[in-house]
């Protein structure tokens, strides 16, 4: 299963034809497969493999509705008889073949916790086979995402025992493909499958790396155990063997790693023992000879290496470097900047937006009276309400009533309140001129605007209103002055004001703002300390009541604790930057703002 000498891109296009064939084996105790790939040949041939397998697939798009994935209610079949006629869902067709999901990073969250929860069910009924039988499944997830998107949701992929990535094959590498596992083979796997023999050492390794590796769910040792078996299956053996292991080490809980496994420490070395004094030594006669070394077979052997740093090593080295510099600098995962490409927070319309499942209640005040869903309420009652059930007539009454429901995006506005006094006002401006610009040329495809408020001297300015054009914010920008007072009420005041506004045309505010917090005019636009603190304080616990996000960006040369208070006035989330850098700034900006859209 492993080939020596292969380059990293070799080895994972032989590592997806063998999770291919794994799959064919056993797909239900595997979970699936999770394969981070963009649409293009690479990932066509893996899907002419697929589709060449023995395995049944069915395509889950990503806005299917509760009832065509789950099943429900088959209303012609019952209003012509009278009886209730339930009709299937993709779920429990999908039984014993393969789910696939395209575009699995944009799948909803709703459609991703139905397969989940109906996958686990399988699962247990996998292992306890007294238990009732539901649908059981294995899902492959497509995933198109690339670093810096979201990718597909933690609770689908951590039920996936194999991720691929297949984003640095080329085409002319993936033309290399192995033969899918015949009819004959596949029983025979099976069948050894079924009498598979693993050791207690062998589990206690498998956990001992999942830990080293930060790994704290249990269900990937469990998957990598089974993929061992299933690798011994297919190489024609009984029982597992290291290599088995090593091999589901590095599929499994190598690209599940989270940190870096700690160091051994030194063994504390003991102090040698006090010389003594030497002896001459003894004059040996000339015809003796020196005395002959011990046969090998007499020699000590060296101690074998423990299993579980057998297998640990097989999973650091499936590590990408990326990856690896990742866990060095402390970052254990990927950057999942959830709710990129989409707009801010979702609201529930009566009118427009995506459709959500209809809820019981009247048309009126604006709502629209969902038909279909009317019509499944009321058709299992129709033997009860008709007198004659072979008019053809159908009964409704009001309590049978649906509504239509949408769930609409709004629009996100990121509100930039810049302290524009002191003699570093000029370096803080600069930063964040580049910041702004790295928004926004993102804020196209998210539809996100920004606001830019500046605040010096006694008072604030909209320096720039909400908008998306790039060049109207860098003519905005670079008219700023510098230096002055610290008007600090007036500035939160200003940005509460825009907030209030764009919240009335239907979009999700977002402050952010970059003071060091030493407010030294009030909002009068006097001088004063003590006035303007209060005032500042005053204004930021009206910010706080309005429930809006913000974050606060101290550019103090210290953590200064007036913005810290602040920041928690406000329930801003504080952040202490003292050298300012644009990149950086626009990465917790993101954050903040996926934040948002998670909530």
């Amino acid at each position: 299963m492993n080939t020596p000498g292969l380059s990293q891109a070799d080895q994972a296009w032989q590592d997806a034809q063998l999770a291919l064939m794994a799959l064919q084996v056993d797909p239900v105790r595997l979970g699936g497969i999770w394969l981070r790939a963009a649409h293009g040949p690479v990932r066509d041939n893996w899907l002419q493999l697929l589709k060449a397998s023995s395995l049944k697939t069915f395509r889950v798009p990503g806005q299917v509705d509760d009832e065509r994935l789950l099943g429900g209610l088959d209303l012609a079949a019952t209003l012509q008889t009278g009886q209730v006629v339930h009709q299937p869902g993709l779920l429990a067709q999908a039984h014993g073949g393969v789910i696939v999901l395209p575009m699995a990073e944009r799948l909803p969250s709703k459609v991703s916790a139905h397969i989940a929860q109906a996958q686990d069910k399988g699962q247990v009924h996998a292992t306890h086979a007294h238990i009732t039988s539901p649908a059981q499944f294995s899902v492959i997830a497509l995933d198109e995402s690339e670093e810096d998107e979201a990718c597909a949701a933690q609770g689908l992929t951590e039920r996936l025992g194999l991720w691929l990535d297949l984003r640095d094959v080329s085409m002319t590498q993936s033309n290399n493909t192995l033969e899918a596992l015949g009819q004959s083979e596949l029983q025979e796997a099976i069948a050894l499958l079924q009498q598979m023999q693993t050791s207690h050492e062998q589990v206690e390794a498998l956990c001992q790396t999942a830990l080293a590796l930060g790994v704290d769910s249990l269900r990937p040792p469990l998957m990598a155990l089974r993929l061992a078996c299933v690798c011994a299956a297919l190489e024609g053996r009984d029982a597992v063997e290291q290599s088995d292991l090593q091999l589901a080490a590095r599929l499994v809980l190598g690209p599940r790693a989270t940190r870096m496994p700690a160091q051994p420490q030194d063994e504390e070395q003991e102090p040698p023992p006090p010389e003594e004094p030497e002896e001459p030594p003894p004059e040996q006669e000339p015809d003796s000879e020196p005395p002959e070394p011990p046969p090998e077979d007499e020699q000590e052997p060296e101690p074998p290496e423990a299993l579980e740093d057998v297998l640990l090593a097989a999973a650091l080295a499936s590590l990408p470097p990326k990856l690896l510099d990742r866990l060095l600098m402390g970052k254990a995962s990927t950057k999942a900047a959830h709710g990129l490409g989409n707009s801010g927070q979702a609201k529930t319309s009566k009118l427009r937006g995506r459709p959500l499942t209809p809820r019981p209640g009247k048309p009126s005040a604006g709502a629209r009276l969902h038909v279909l869903a009317t019509l499944v309420n009321a058709a299992p009652k129709q033997r009860l309400r008709q007198n004659n059930p072979g008019s053809g007539r159908v009964v409704i009454r009001s309590d049978d009533f649906h509504v239509q429901r949408y769930a609409q995006q709004t629009p996100s506005c990121l509100i930039f309140a810049l302290d524009a006094s002191g003699s570093a006002a000029q370096h803080r401006l600069a930063e964040a001129k580049g910041a702004v610009e790295l928004l926004l040329e993102q804020s196209y495809a998210r539809r996100d605007s920004v606001c830019v408020i500046g605040f010096r001297l006694a008072t604030a300015q909209v320096l720039l209103p909400p908008t998306r054009s790039l060049v109207r914010a860098k003519r905005a920008l670079g008219g700023l002055p510098g230096g002055g007072g610290t008007p600090l009420a007036s500035g939160i005041q200003a940005a509460l004001l825009q907030a209030q506004m764009l919240h009335r045309a239907g979009s999700t505010p977002m402050l952010v703002i970059l003071s060091d917090g030493r407010a030294n005019v009030s909002l009068a636009g006097t001088g004063g300390r003590a006035q303007a603190r209060e005032d500042a304080q005053t204004l930021a616990q009206h910010w706080r009541l309005t429930g809006y996000p913000s974050l606060w960006i101290d550019t103090a040369p210290q953590p200064e604790p007036q913005a810290q208070n602040l920041a928690n006035l406000m329930g801003a989330n504080y952040f202490p930057m003292p050298y300012v850098h644009a990149q950086r700034m626009a990465s917790v900006v993101q954050d903040l703002s996926a934040q948002v859209r998670r909530a």
